[in-house]
């Protein structure tokens, strides 16, 4: 007998009437209180398992569990720690005896607790016991009873009292029960010990408050609970109870799944279902059956009496198709087409949906075997409601040898249902050749007639094509296969049908062999690919071979002697033999004069219809084999003779005369722009030989003005490719400058789009030279454009070209690009010169002349060239260009007089206004001014005649002097407000983010007693000197100490402060520090932070940064602008922008090119 008293446990025993006593202390303290103790009971039929002479017995204290032996010996065999736990939680101990791997060993549940730890306890050969944990489970409440039921379910309770039902396997909730009102009884007293005036401990005091040890017990399947008031019994209900139970509440179908969970094994805690697994199964199976009875007399009463048709389908369609699964899921379908459809007969709307439920079991082939009534049901429920093609896909998964054949047979011939037809002829009567005869009827009158056939006519005949395929194959169709006692019968049946002279019943004018000659009329292709797949099994059949031969003797009869007929039908037969006589296992036999005779055929020039199709037909012909049938120089004399360059190639190829099949691109018009990629390929693909790509090459040049015409620039990147350096060479051999000029162009232009590098070509400036001279001959407009992009040309040679092509522009231009801009001037300013006399010359009465247009583009392109060139040349030079251009445009207004003026002179008069605004940014306004007057013309008196000119050159003048003073007092605003907030940032006081020090964490004012500074950075840190010392915080630049912010430094790159430049760059040290001695005290409660000594300073690489982001984001400079500005403002006469007489005035910030006003926001400040 085993005692508990306080931490010793004593085993109390009687030897010879003497009373004998040994302890053994367990636990110690109050960690030693044991809560629970559940010794391993064994039933009767387990008394004999070799675990139960250990006597096990399991203890659960407030921190772990053993498990402990009494037998032969005592001993702890297992200790177990909770760890964390809830320490009101109540400590949960069960035994029960589970099948694990077939063997039932005791398995220990043990929890405190929301997780229910799973041990597994087993004695070993050597005779100890080992304990292994298994999976465990987690709850989302905490327990205060732990029950096993049976050995996979078990019964929880918790802190809220609810019974939660779980699977242990699968760990599933199957049920939750709600039991507050029994008044379930707890051992709290005892557990605080009231009665003895509560001496224990407080955990175990706590624990006490959902104890409920005694109050729960299992025995038998059952468990007792003890209330207030009464005892409950609780127990699992059996499968049947539950089955019923649902019934009860008229959940049929929830009742069919739930028994077929307990038929398949699926379903869980299950009670009452005992035996071997298939005699589980027809106990339950009987059960369903009865239930689906049931569930038949109840479809039928609960139909609804009235209302739509529809409402009565949907009903039905709700519960007939449960029926028809679980029946056919317990392969009853005796029980199914007896009394299941005896009882839905009764109604025929329920007959229908029924029957309807059966085409996909049908149709997947999961219900075969129906009963010839409800077939005969079937067919006739689709027929009447029109869906043929549901009866068609029926018919072939039926079987169907109970029906009546013909009836069916008629039926599906009225229908139009021929795989049906085929299905029943084949499956009911063994007979194949029938429903061919049936399909040939159809198809045959309109091919010999030469009508077109129908849609539907055209589904027969591809139907026919695949039944006489699958029957030749050994397949049935639509599917399965046919029986193999039958294959060779089926074939030879087949073979004789397709052979036979002549038809059944045949008319007098019918020709020899109707069926093979039907089936090349059809489709000729797909009827050979048919004979070529059943030839592949022709390989050891004697029989099947001699059928081989008749066929191709047939074919070849009936389509070479006969001229009805397409070139690309006969192709293909001679095609298909060509394949077949490839074979190594050949052992046909062909005539090879038929296939000369072909040649002729395909090759004869009185017939030019269907070229292509005759040229690919025999080119197929020839991949396919067939070339070992022709004698090589034949077939080329008669394929050039029929222009069939293809075939040419195609034998060119196979005798490697690569050179002669340039030739059959350039004949070919289809394919001619298809020769640079052959010539590329050959050149530059690895496999040919020199002598090969030196005959390619050799042919490519005879035929270079071919090619150039064809595509000049395929031409010159072929070219420039791979013989660059004989570039000479194809120019000398370009007669036709048009076609010299194309190959130029397209060679030398990079606009062109050739992928050729340019500077690889190394093209002498003599070829340049050459293709300029006959781009001003044949395009002259586009000569400048051309220049802009070429290189290595030769300037001299060049303008003596373009004057000989009197090309003043460009003649212009090159002198603008050589330098002379004088000269280009000159030519620019004679051609407006003449421009201008054609308008004087022309007559008053012409309304529009595209003349005027011509001046007004000479006189644009003559100001841009003074423009372009005016910043570079000094006033004098300047005044060399500009003032003959304006009394150029001014002539032909003072040959005008009042009385009669010119019709174009409001239109010159605009352009002479242009020019003078253009000039007035080079020239000074009195210059020009000055200029106009000493005109002798205008100098007697008539300077009402230029009065518009001279009151538009003011009106431009108040403008821009506006806009300058706008701009002037902008500039003024913006950089006065730029200083204001810059030297606020830089006086600005410096706010510690703490008052103590960063690194040592004292308050500045704690070490007082220390000559110690304190020192402030920008970035908010405060540091003592001395500290910042300590952690070498300092660099020296320029001979001067400067302190770096350590945390700041320190984040950034691990304290590494000797890359003094990379460090300033990336902002790791901080240049604005302030110095405070000990003298000055900083507080919170300053209003503002004194500072001692302010050492604002920027390092050299801060400078140089700061510069360059100076010069980056400004243009010129402020003091500068704002200087000339006052400079212009101080009463002087000349306009700023028009500049002075004098050179320097030309070196104005307001006269670089570069010049530019940059408008932006005004720089963000922190407040």
């Amino acid at each position: 007998m085993l005692i508990l008293r306080e931490q010793q446990y004593y085993i109390l025993r009687r030897v010879m009437g003497v009373r004998t006593c040994e302890s053994r202390c367990l636990f110690s303290g109050s960690k030693g209180e044991v809560c629970c103790i559940e010794p391993l009971h064994s039933k009767p039929e387990l008394k004999d398992h070799p675990i139960t002479q250990f006597s096990l017995l399991a203890m659960a204290s407030l921190t772990k569990i053993l498990v402990i032996g009494l037998k032969p010996s005592l001993k702890v065999w297992m200790t177990f720690p909770y760890g964390r736990m809830d320490p009101s939680s109540v400590p949960l101990l069960a035994w029960h005896f589970v099948a694990v791997h077939n063997y039932v060993n005791p398995m220990l549940a043990f929890c405190r607790g929301d997780v229910v730890h799973f041990l597994l306890v087993k004695r070993d050969e050597s005779g100890a016991i080992h304990v292994t944990k298994q999976k465990h489970l987690h709850l989302y409440y905490d327990l205060i009873n732990f029950t096993w039921i049976n050995s996979r379910t078990v019964v929880l309770l918790d802190s809220v009292e609810k019974l939660h039902v779980i699977d242990r396997q699968t760990q599933e909730e199957l049920e939750t029960v709600e039991i507050s009102e029994v008044q379930l009884v707890y051992n709290s007293s005892h557990f605080k010990s009231l009665a003895t005036g509560g001496n224990v401990s407080q955990a175990l005091a706590l624990v006490g408050e959902k104890a409920c040890y005694q109050s729960i017990s299992s025995y038998g399947g059952q468990i007792f609970y003890l209330g207030t008031k009464s005892v409950y019994v609780m127990m699992l209900r059996s499968w049947r109870e539950r089955v019923d139970h649902l019934l009860k509440q008229d959940c049929l179908t929830e009742a069919l799944a739930l028994a077929w969970s307990f038929h398949e094994g699926k379903a869980k805690a299950v009670v009452g279902l005992s035996g071997d697994a298939s005699k589980r199964k027809a106990i339950v199976a009987d059960r369903m059956v009865e239930i689906l009875l049931h569930y038949a007399d109840r479809a039928l009463k609960k139909c609804p009496d009235q209302g739509k048709i529809q409402v009565m389908e949907q009903h039905f369609q709700d519960m007939v198709p449960v029926i028809v699964d679980y029946c056919l899921l317990l392969q009853r379908k005796d029980l199914l087409f007896s009394q299941v459809y005896d009882k839905l007969s009764e109604n025929s709307v329920a007959k229908g949906v029924f029957l309807e439920c059966l085409e996909p079991y049908i149709l997947s082939d999961k219900l075969v075997g129906i009963t010839p009534q409800v077939m005969k049901d079937l067919i006739v429920h689709f027929q009447d409601k029109k869906l043929m093609e549901n009866v068609e896909a029926l018919i072939v998964h039926m079987d169907i040898t109970s029906l009546d054949i013909q009836q069916i047979v008629l039926m599906c011939w009225e229908n139009r249902l021929h795989d049906a037809m085929i299905y029943v002829y084949n499956r009911g009567m063994n007979e194949f050749i029938s429903p061919m005869e049936k399909l040939f009827r159809v198809i045959a009158p309109p091919l010999n007639a030469g009508k077109t056939l129908t849609d539907e006519q055209v589904v027969m005949g591809n139907k026919l094509l695949v039944y006489i395929s699958c029957c030749l194959a050994g397949r049935a169709y639509p599917l399965g296969d046919i029986p193999e006692d039958l294959v060779p019968l089926v074939k030879n049946q087949v073979f004789e049908f397709l052979i036979r002279l002549h038809s059944t019943e045949a008319p007098p004018e019918e020709e020899i062999y109707p069926y093979i000659r039907t089936l090349l009329h059809f489709d000729t292709r797909e009827f050979l690919n048919v004979l070529a797949l059943t030839f592949e099994d022709f390989k050891n059949d004697k029989q099947a071979v001699e059928y081989q031969q008749r066929i191709v003797d047939i074919l070849l009869k009936v389509m070479v002697e006969n001229s009805d007929f397409t070139p690309s039908q006969v192709g293909c037969l001679f095609t298909f033999l060509a394949r077949q006589l490839a074979k190594p296992d050949n052992t046909l036999f062909v005539n090879r004069t038929l296939f000369d005779q072909v040649l002729e055929f395909l090759c004869s020039p009185d017939d030019d219809s269907r070229h292509s199709e005759r040229q690919q037909v025999l080119l197929e012909l020839l991949q396919a084999g067939g070339i070992v049938q022709f004698e090589e120089s034949r077939l080329i004399r008669m394929a050039e003779k029929a222009e069939f360059y293809q075939i040419c190639e195609f034998m060119y190829e196979q005798e490697h005369q690569y050179d002669k099949i340039i030739d059959c691109y350039l004949r070919d018009p289809l394919r001619e722009e298809e020769v640079f990629n052959y010539i590329h390929n050959i050149l530059s693909i690895p496999g040919y030989s020199v002598e090969e790509k030196q005959s390619v090459w050799q042919k490519a040049m005879d035929h270079i003005e071919e090619l150039v015409a064809l595509k000049p620039c395929k031409a010159a990147e072929l070219v420039a490719t791979h013989f660059s350096e004989q570039i000479e060479t194809v120019i000398k051999k370009l007669q036709n400058q048009v076609l010299l000029f194309k190959f130029l162009r397209s060679l030398l232009d990079p606009r062109e789009g050739i992928h050729v590098n340019q500077e690889s070509l190394q093209i002498s400036p003599c070829i340049i030279e050459q293709f300029i001279e006959l781009l001003c001959q044949f395009s002259p407009n586009h000569v400048i454009e051309t220049l802009q992009v070429l290189e290595c040309y030769r300037l001299e040679e060049t303008i003596q070209i373009t004057q000989k092509y009197q090309l003043c522009e460009v003649t212009a231009y090159l002198l603008e690009k050589k330098g002379d801009i004088h000269g280009a001037f000159l030519i620019m300013l004679k051609r407006l010169q003449s421009k201008l006399q054609e308008i004087i010359r022309q007559d008053k009465n012409t309304k529009e002349d595209p003349s005027l247009k011509d001046v007004e583009e000479t006189m644009v392109e003559t100001i841009a060239l003074c423009q372009r060139n005016s910043h570079n040349l000094n006033q004098q030079q300047r005044e060399a260009l500009w003032f003959p251009l304006l009394e150029a445009m001014m002539a032909p207004q003072k040959l005008s007089s009042s009385a009669s003026p010119h019709p174009h002179s409001e239109a010159l008069k605009s352009l002479t206004m242009q020019v003078l605004n253009s000039m007035a940014a080079f020239i000074a306004l009195p210059s020009i001014l000055q200029r106009i007057l000493q005109d002798p013309v205008y100098g007697k008196g008539k300077l009402g005649e230029i009065q518009g000119l001279i009151l538009g050159m003011l009106d431009t003048f108040n403008y821009e002097q506006t806009l300058l003073e706008t701009t002037t007092s902008l500039l003024n605003q913006d950089l006065h407000w730029s200083l204001c907030n810059l030297r606020a940032s830089v006086t600005r006081g410096l706010n510690p983010k703490q008052d103590y020090c960063s690194i040592c964490l004292q308050q500045y004012k704690r070490r007082q007693e220390m000559a110690d500074e304190i020192i402030v950075f920008s970035c908010g840190h405060l540091y003592h000197s001395f500290c910042l010392q300590s952690k070498e915080c300092t660099i020296e630049i320029e001979g001067q100490t400067r302190w770096t912010c350590y945390k700041c430094s320190s984040s950034n790159k691990a304290g590494k402060l000797s890359e003094n430049s990379s460090e300033v760059k990336k902002g790791r040290i901080t240049p604005s520090q302030v110095k405070v001695s000990p003298s000055c005290h900083l507080s919170k409660g300053d209003p503002a932070i004194k500072k001692a000594t302010s050492e604002p300073v920027l390092d050299p690489q801060q400078i140089q940064a700061f510069d360059q982001l100076c010069h980056l984001y400004r243009g010129s400079s402020r003091l500068a602008l704002l200087t000339e500005l006052s400079q212009n403002r101080s009463g002087e006469s000349c306009r700023p922008f028009g500049g002075s007489q004098s050179g320097p005035a030309f070196n104005s910030i307001f006269q670089k090119e570069n010049f530019q006003l940059q408008l932006i926001p005004p720089p963000v400040t922190e407040d």
